[in-house]
């Protein structure tokens, strides 16, 4: 099967954090999944560096836009890679493979009667003596009454125009917006409502955020959606008379997914990701991309007129606050992923963002809460069962498996766990499939304590060996269980047992030699939530 994986492509003006992982860690877990059930995975994403936010920054730094976007590029790797990413392909919306992509996409496009050409009143400013993008644009949404930009409201959701904004003002220096007249190419959006009505509507495996907004979306009405934008830092418009303008970054950063999956494929692989109907496509994203990729993305595709695949999997996320607190770049209070990587183990990050992750419901990362699961979960939990089986093992079977019996309850257990956990992170369900393993990890700690094997050792060697030889089973399986979720970890236990991470039972046999054991986890001192939130100027 063929399955592609698209991760959200983040603005290249600013560091990472917690919020940007914490949306798309999902797709990871997924595209690890897949891998090891043997699928065939495209997983892809990257830097979006023809964002306005780059040029407001740019012009403030009084340096180049690439300059900002490639050293925020370069940083973004780097984190991903820490983390365990596992992209085919992590790409820039500045890279050649992507510019020759949508020029080419966008000449199709034009071709459509659905890309009409206008002339529009666009905002200008005055003072800086130039046309403004939407994002350049800041006033009062007039749905929720919240500071918004002219693209779109992050407090409530919807999609905005800059003249719909009360008091709208340049971003850049603050004066009120006036209008001028300008050409532009438009995507009529209405003309694929009724196709994208049914697209959410025989949705399976969207997320109810994506339903939701989608919904409104198409209730409210699909108005015309601008190609093309009066502005110096983009991709130039292959069409003649529009030799001043720049294709609009919605228009070409979703077309990434493609440009991507073209750079790391053959042609005839390509057509097999993007041109057959058998194949799974799952988007990954915050709850504020949502639009884009269930609205924007299968309009653009529709348009083209080249059969692509539409969309079938919305993996949309809600918020994540900082001690309940909304996360502000603006003011410095967030936690950065570059400090975060340096200071913890990636799976411990990688196990918190999920499993107190924004899922289906906003969620807020607490560091008291981070140290506390780390230790009781991770350590307490899943490392307590390997340290306490491995060290017996090391200490009473001369690092051998013991000859034992397979007890059928943790059989038919470990049976149903490759299937549940399975079934949940194919729907997206990635915190349930986390807690199910934990669930059962948990029970096989109680099985270990209440079968005493410090005791059986004397009073009953076969069933000593049988509770060690089925607890060294559990350990096996759980780390292939755990991979997609915390792989640092599982790696590491996968090369002890010599074994395959296949997404598939796996027994170990009695005799085997269980090389090079040592702690997965340490504890970490609580003293470190205070430390931490000094750095937050919390008390």
């Amino acid at each position: 099967m063929n399955v592609l994986i698209s991760g959200a492509w983040v603005y290249a003006n600013g560091s990472l954090h917690i919020g940007h992982i914490a949306s798309l860690i999902s797709g990871d877990v997924i595209a690890r999944y897949y891998r090891q059930k043997g699928d065939n995975v495209c997983y892809v994403s990257g830097s979006d560096c023809y964002g306005t936010p780059i040029s407001i920054k740019a012009k403030k730094e009084k340096r180049a836009p690439l300059e900002i976007a490639e050293y925020y590029h370069n940083e973004f790797v780097k984190c991903f890679n820490e983390l365990g990413f596992t992209y085919d392909y992590y790409g820039k919306t500045t890279s050649d493979e992507h510019k020759e992509f949508v020029l080419d996409f966008h000449k199709r496009l034009y071709e459509s009667d659905s890309v009409i050409e206008k002339k529009i009143d666009q905002a200008y400013c005055n003072r800086c003596k130039e046309f403004l993008p939407d994002r350049f644009v800041e006033g009062i949404c007039p749905e929720c009454g919240e500071v918004a930009r002219g693209d779109q409201c992050d407090s409530c959701g919807r999609v905005l125009e800059p003249e719909n904004l009360v008091n709208g003002t340049c971003a850049i220096c603050g004066e009120k917006i006036s209008y001028k007249k300008s050409e532009h190419l438009y995507l009529k959006l209405s003309d694929y409502e009724v196709r994208l009505k049914n697209l959410v509507d025989e949705s399976k495996y969207w997320r109810k955020n994506a339903v939701d907004f989608t919904n409104r979306y198409i209730n409210e009405g699909l108005r015309d959606r601008a190609l093309t934008r009066d502005i110096d830092w983009g991709i130039d418009v292959p069409k003649e008379g529009y030799a001043d303008k720049k294709i609009y970054i919605w228009a070409e950063n979703v077309l990434g997914y493609l440009s991507s999956c073209k750079a790391v494929t053959d042609d005839k692989a390509f057509e097999e990701y993007w041109k057959n109907s058998d194949a799974i496509h799952y988007y990954v994203h915050g709850k504020d991309n949502i639009p884009f990729h269930t609205i924007i993305l299968p309009s653009l595709l529709l348009a083209n007129e080249e059969n692509y695949h539409l969309p079938d999997r919305i993996i949309s996320s809600e918020y994540l606050t900082l001690e309940h607190k909304k996360i502000s770049t603006s003011r410095n209070y967030a936690v950065w992923i570059k400090d975060l990587i340096d200071n913890y183990d990636p799976d411990t990050i990688r196990y918190f963002l999920i499993a107190n992750g924004p899922e289906k419901r906003d969620t807020d990362f607490s560091f008291r809460e981070l140290i506390n699961r780390h230790n009781k979960e991770l350590l307490g939990t899943y490392g307590n069962l390997i340290n306490r089986t491995f060290v017996f093992v090391d200490k009473y079977y001369d690092r051998k498996v013991p000859c034992g019996n397979l007890d059928n309850d943790i059989e038919k257990n470990l049976d149903q766990l490759f299937v549940s956990v399975g079934e949940k992170i194919e729907s997206g369900n990635l915190k349930a499939g986390l807690e199910e393993i934990f669930d059962f990890l948990r029970r096989a700690n109680k099985y270990f304590d209440t079968k005493k094997p410090w005791e059986t050792r004397i009073t009953n060697r076969s069933d000593c060996d049988d509770t060690i030889y089925n607890c060294i089973q559990i350990i096996a399986n759980v780390s292939v269980l755990l991979k997609p979720y915390i792989p640092f970890s599982s790696e590491k236990v996968i090369k002890w047992l010599g074994i395959s991470d296949k997404w598939e039972i796996e027994w170990i046999k009695s005799g085997k030699i269980i090389e090079n054991i040592y702690r997965l986890f340490e504890r970490i001192d609580k003293k470190v939530i205070d430390e931490e939130l000094q750095k937050l100027n919390i008390n």
